[in-house]
């Protein structure tokens, strides 16, 4: 009797968790880098203060999430991607790898923020709302980045086509979690904050729908 769909995204998840197990270099490589980035930069700036931390932070964020994601699909080769083809569904497969895209990001980006505290000092001043944007953020990160890495897999692993998909789908991303939390740091009252929570969220889910309408498809191809 075969597996449901989500069976078969629990069973996925583990193999990508012991995949990552396996080469924990990769994960020690990215905080390796955030580790150097942000003793540069604490060491580049007289004075840090709490609106460049801010947008320092989601810079560091971003370039993590294009390290840490988008060989999600990129180091899959040919055989076993026709395994998977054979045994599991295509949204099993695409879902299972966005479900620990999104928590493995997240880590990251904890630790990232955790780094940022210890050496830059930590300004935020409503934890709650910054970590709300970084658990939403992360997410969409995660969903666009995977998603254009199965793209550019079935486009010879093209960079430039990750950096041409990526760029008009993440800048929404990015506006709206700087606006959050910059006002977790209090740097603005914006009554509109939760429009732009809202607005994050949606972009959120218009990714993953056109991921669940699109990726079959293209698993096909």
């Amino acid at each position: 009797m075969p597996m449901s769909i989500g069976n078969q995204i629990l069973v996925l998840i583990k193999k990508e968790m012991v995949l990552e197990w396996r080469s924990k270099y990769a994960i020690g490589g990215i905080m390796l880098y955030v580790f150097s980035t942000v003793f540069i930069m604490y060491n580049g700036f007289i004075q840090i203060e709490p609106h460049v931390w801010n947008v320092l932070f989601w810079i560091v964020a971003l370039f993590i999430s294009v390290n840490a994601l988008t060989k999600s699909f990129v180091s899959e080769n040919t055989q076993r991607q026709l395994y998977y083809y054979t045994i599991a569904h295509p949204l099993a497969v695409i879902f299972s790898k966005i479900i620990y895209n999104c928590i493995l990001l997240l880590i990251l980006n904890i630790l990232c923020f955790l780094v940022f505290g210890l050496i830059m000092g930590n300004p935020v001043k409503e934890s709650g709302l910054f970590f709300m944007a970084l658990t939403l953020g992360s997410c969409g990160l995660a969903i666009t980045f995977t998603f254009i890495s199965a793209i550019a897999n079935k486009a010879n692993n093209s960079a430039t086509l990750i950096a041409i998909l990526g760029f008009p789908l993440i800048i929404p991303i990015l506006v709206s979690l700087i606006k959050i939390s910059a006002s977790a740091l209090r740097l603005m009252t914006d009554t509109s904050v939760t429009t732009d929570i809202w607005t994050l969220l949606i972009i959120d889910v218009l990714l993953l729908a056109m991921t669940y309408l699109l990726f079959p498809f293209l698993w096909r191809d």
